[in-house]
């Protein structure tokens, strides 16, 4: 089994979009077993893949208890499972701080060994102490990121804080441009000083997730956004399998 996570230290660069995709890919591009884990407060992986986290059940002590089972869920999708997120997850940060166990995490992913081939993470922004523990437990970090000067400081302050906390220690990090809009001359410049990174359109198939509720490969599969996604995992697929 080999774990990824989906991270940014910003926001708003279509983090989950690509998390879903990403996970519906392995799932059905590759015949994976994959579990789409939402550690997002925010739920939105989950909802995007028609899903609820069960008002009866808390993420955050399933989590504290070492128990995912009860709170895994079947998607649509065959060989697609969804980890929901729910309102628990505001405190997680204060448990994990609180509980010293810094490979927590770590043990969890370990755990689901043999139920999925690929376990993909979606997870809040910033460098937390959660964020911590998801370098520690992953084989590989996607990093979205807009085609600018901003965001490209953002990731700089991601490869320094791995470097400096998770010396000897890191997962494989793959950068990866969303939002692209080769009309702006800024995004075109950006994109030219790193042709090797992979890149994902600003297009109106991405943003309808939010309405259909269905990932980009379903609803607009001849689309330019499902011919790059496509392309993406195979670049992370290669990347996974690549691992010692």
């Amino acid at each position: 089994m080999r774990s990824l996570a989906v991270f940014s230290v910003k926001g708003g660069v279509g983090k989950t979009a690509l998390a879903v995709n990403l996970a519906h890919a392995a799932a059905t591009l590759s015949a994976r077993r994959t579990l789409l884990w939402d550690l997002d407060t925010q739920g939105a992986a989950t909802y995007t893949l028609r899903l609820a986290a069960s008002p009866r059940l808390s993420a955050r002590k399933g989590i504290a208890e070492g128990e995912l089972s009860t709170l895994i869920q079947a998607s649509d999708f065959p060989n697609l499972d969804v980890l929901a997120a729910d309102k628990s997850l505001r405190q997680l940060e204060k448990q994990l701080v609180e509980s010293d166990k810094a490979k927590l995490l770590k043990k969890l992913i370990k755990s689901l060994d043999k139920d999925y081939d690929r376990v993909i993470l979606d997870c809040p922004p910033g460098l937390t102490e959660l964020a911590d523990q998801v370098f520690r437990a992953v084989d590989l970090l996607v990093v979205p990121m807009l085609p600018s000067p901003l965001s490209m400081r953002a990731f700089d302050q991601l490869i320094d804080h791995l470097a400096r906390h998770h010396k000897g220690n890191t997962p494989v990090v793959l950068p990866v441009f969303t939002m692209v809009d080769r009309r702006k001359a800024l995004h075109r410049v950006t994109i030219a000083a790193a042709l090797d990174r992979p890149s994902i359109p600003y297009a109106a198939a991405i943003e309808a997730m939010a309405t259909t509720r269905l990932p980009v490969l379903v609803k607009a599969p001849k689309s330019p956004a499902a011919k790059a996604l496509s392309s993406l995992w195979t670049d992370v697929e290669r990347a996974l399998t690549r691992l010692p």
